[in-house]
């Protein structure tokens, strides 16, 4: 039997961050992370925004910086040109180990290759953790449990707190050598041969590492998006022809929820954060900014909580505190993000062109899901197309 006050599941971003700030405050804090390293699976194709990366303190030298955003379309083709960089796309790997350094730093326990078997409890509240690790099955008391284990919400499914996700992307992606890619540019490909029921991507890293991938939703969608992805590849779809020499060096796959935030992100001994809360932007399905933020209120809330009890009750400041922020705007995307789920190529032309229309700060702050009402109201008044007016009123009705 092993006793720690907070035990983290899943070493992401999240728990990561939950771990970090969680230790910084003296707790004793371990994190199970299921793989064999941390970040030797990528399940995100890394797109974030330069502003939060700076607010969060992450490197510059773990992400690669974006000014400009193409969106291609079955018969549009569109080039947004920024002045300055506003966002950027991860390197995944060093972001999530730089995270883990400041874990580790900070004092926290991290086990690798150590997967959740079971849920202990006590008089109802969440207790504990079952696990195997490399040095065998370890039964674990804790005071809290943090369940940062992305989609598959482990431990409050295992608990019976939460169902599976109904509701939800997949995503087929090969980073690659290219001969040539311009790095300030990132592009959206939209339409039918793309994806039936989502879009695909190019997402540079470097002047010669690119990702390029394939997300569809589900349930609208059967479609496979590794043989979606594969066609785009070996058909080399447009704009994919002007990369050169392509050759794919890893390959990475994943599932993002898609259906809004859980109804309760808190329970007696037991805090969701990340795709377990269902923290995500519905419009482009990233989230690692609000992973990273949300995970190290859910560490100082949860480390805050000890001498409480870890109810419920002493946990709620740090579900206000992300629903306060993110909520409406997750709720404003989903009425977007259905509306795109369900259109053709006839339908994504003419969204293209409202998009054409925008200043790239209207973009930005579009697809970010950073919805204020005095810039949406300007949009409704000034866009010349009615079907942007409609847009726009579908956010604006909240």
């Amino acid at each position: 039997m092993t006793n720690y006050d907070i035990v983290v599941v899943g070493g992401g971003p999240a728990g990561l961050s939950a771990a970090y700030s969680a230790a910084r405050k003296n707790a004793k804090t371990l994190v199970l992370e299921k793989d064999d390293s941390i970040a030797q699976n990528i399940r995100t194709s890394g797109v974030s925004w330069i502003d939060d990366m700076k607010r969060l303190e992450i490197p510059e030298k773990c992400y690669n910086a974006i000014k400009n955003f193409r969106i291609v379309s079955p018969s549009k083709d569109i080039l947004l040109r920024g002045k300055t960089a506003k966002s950027c796309v991860l390197d995944v790997r060093s972001t999530y180990q730089y995270l883990a350094t400041l874990a580790a730093k900070a004092g926290a326990e991290i086990s690798v290759r150590s997967e959740v078997q079971s849920v202990k409890y006590d008089s109802n509240k969440v207790s504990g953790i079952v696990c195997n690790t490399p040095r065998g099955k370890m039964e674990i008391d804790s005071r809290l449990v943090i369940d940062a284990s992305g989609f598959s919400s482990i431990v409050a499914r295992r608990s019976g707190l939460v169902k599976n996700w109904t509701r939800y992307g997949v995503g087929a992606e090969y980073e690659c050598y290219c001969d040539d890619i311009d790095p300030e540019t990132w592009t959206l490909m939209v339409g039918q041969k793309y994806s039936d029921a989502g879009y695909a991507w190019i997402f540079p890293i470097s002047k010669q590492r690119v990702r390029i991938g394939t997300g569809v939703g589900r349930p609208e969608s059967v479609a496979d998006p590794i043989k979606k992805l594969n066609s785009i590849m070996e058909g080399k779809f447009k704009p994919l022809e002007e990369l050169g020499n392509i050759q794919p060096i890893e390959f990475h796959y994943g599932f993002i929820p898609n259906e809004g935030s859980r109804n309760s992100s808190i329970y007696d001994g037991l805090i969701l954060v990340g795709d377990s809360a269902g923290q995500a932007n519905p419009l482009v399905l990233e989230g690692i900014r609000f992973a990273i933020e949300f995970g190290r209120v859910a560490g100082d809330v949860g480390a805050d909580s000890i001498s409480k009890g870890c109810t419920r009750e002493s946990l709620e400041q740090y579900e206000k505190f992300w629903k306060d922020r993110v909520s409406s705007k997750i709720k404003s995307s989903l009425k977007v993000q259905s509306r795109w789920l369900q259109m053709n190529d006839d339908a994504w032309d003419r969204e293209v062109e409202i998009i054409e229309q925008m200043t790239v700060e209207d973009f930005i702050d579009f697809i970010k899901a950073e919805f204020t009402t005095s810039r949406l109201m300007k949009l409704v008044l000034t866009h010349p197309h009615t079907t942007a007016k409609q847009l726009f009123r579908l956010i604006l009705d909240r």
